[in-house]
């Protein structure tokens, strides 16, 4: 919008005044529900008649189990009432179609906690990543089962809490975590090589919001000494898996992996170090596309948007 003001003065006199408008408010649906004709149309429809402006659109059809799936992204004004737009949506569309649904406010910044043992690269490329402002989170604690890191907290001025885990402190711990989780108002939390197995206590107040990296040897060499293992039995890749982290040890809803080629020239330090690379770069990715709301879980699985 452009207003002339003319006023007596010579500085001022004839002065063209730019009042810029307000950055508009970007919503991103995600939405799944059985497969039906007319979904996209009805969603866009309604978007436009309450004053959305579609950027994005992307859809996958799972054919087997008949189930659709959207990521949409819209822009709105600043005044719109979002409560008002989330109870028309469910009144219109959600219940005819059976959607489960969600909405998410780009400029809120959710908030991250991340879990770590000693094992320090993960730990060091999220927290890079976030102070550079390529990871939009907020952080408002790092949670360990031992001191040896406390010293990274203090270097990122993050709040350090030191939980113990052992099979007496196990439900102590858990019920820590929980605390820390309520009080902080987590929204989800990443095991940056965090050695314990999770509570169900814990894994039920964030369903699909617990993030774990680990190696992608599993099943074929689990334990402590995995690449120990690899090695011995002259692997040719190796990799690493970023997923949801569920009851079942080590067998969520898979976000993201990648792998890389290795031969017999290398030794077991080479494959540990080419290993530690793909755990923190497929944990950023798992992060970023959680972040973005890039993935939707259904029957264990991922469906990612890219």
């Amino acid at each position: 919008m452009y207003k002339n003001i003319f006023a007596i003065g010579p500085l001022i006199q004839n002065t063209l005044i730019l009042t810029p408008n307000p950055k508009p408010v970007k919503l991103t649906f995600l939405i799944h529900c059985p497969d039906q004709a007319g979904i996209i149309s009805s969603v866009t429809s309604f978007l436009h008649q309450n004053g959305g402006n579609v950027i994005y659109l992307d859809q996958h059809v799972d054919k087997e189990a008949g189930v659709f799936f959207m990521r949409l992204e819209s822009d709105f004004q600043q005044n719109t009432d979002k409560q008002v737009l989330r109870a028309s949506f469910q009144g219109e569309l959600a219940n005819r179609y059976e959607m489960e649904w969600s909405i998410h406010q780009e400029r809120i910044k959710p908030r991250m906690a991340i879990f770590v043992s000693k094992y320090k690269h993960c730990l060091y490329d999220l927290l890079s990543r976030y102070q550079s402002g390529e990871l939009l989170v907020e952080i408002p604690f790092i949670l360990s089962n031992h001191q040896d890191l406390s010293f990274i907290a203090d270097q990122f001025q993050i709040p350090f809490h030191h939980v113990p885990v052992s099979k007496e402190l196990r439900e102590k711990a858990a019920q820590q975590q929980l605390d820390l989780i309520e009080e902080h108002h987590v929204d989800f939390v990443v095991l940056a090589r965090y050695m314990q197995i999770i509570s169900p206590r814990v894994i039920e107040a964030l369903p699909n919001r617990i993030i774990n990296i680990h190696h992608s040897f599993l099943p074929a060499f689990a334990g402590a000494k995995p690449y120990h293992a690899a090695f011995k039995r002259g692997v040719k890749i190796i990799g690493a898996t970023s997923h949801y982290v569920t009851e079942e040890l080590d067998a969520g809803p898979i976000i993201a992996q990648d792998v890389a080629t290795v031969s017999h020239s290398h030794f077991i330090e080479d494959l540990v170090a080419v290993g530690r690379d793909l755990e923190k770069i497929v944990l950023s990715k798992a992060v970023q596309l959680h972040v973005k709301r890039k993935t939707m879980v259904y029957n264990n699985r991922t469906v990612v948007f890219t």
